[in-house]
């Protein structure tokens, strides 16, 4: 007489879809609260020794920009330019390395392919 397992039948212990299920949709909403306090988290970040400020948000959204006036030269605008670049480029990264780093630990030990 042969022993089989329906279906339905599953190892003790073993967590199946509906495990999974409920850990994906308490991941779904740890990351919807991360990404709500981000987008109510700010950086300040400067570049040219503090002749730019930048203020951003977790969601990479800028608030402010803040010039020294010493600066403006309207002799060598392409200076300020290349200062509002490195400085908005600079918000971006560390913005975007925040938003990373809040959100990796929420996926640590999930992998399927094609989610992340």
């Amino acid at each position: 007489m042969s022993k089989r397992r329906g279906m339905g039948m599953r190892a003790p212990g073993s967590g199946g879809i509906g495990n999974i299920a409920q850990q994906i949709q308490q991941m779904r909403q740890e990351m919807l609260k991360a990404q709500e306090e981000l987008s109510q988290e700010t950086l300040q970040v400067t570049a040219g020794g503090g002749a730019v400020s930048i203020v951003i948000t977790g969601h990479q959204r800028i608030q402010s920009i803040t010039l020294k006036p010493e600066i403006v030269n309207p002799d060598d605008i392409e200076m300020l330019q290349d200062l509002l670049v490195a400085a908005v480029n600079q918000a971006i990264e560390q913005s975007q390395a925040r938003a990373a780093q809040r959100l990796e630990g929420l996926t640590d030990g999930l992998s399927i392919p094609g989610l992340f």
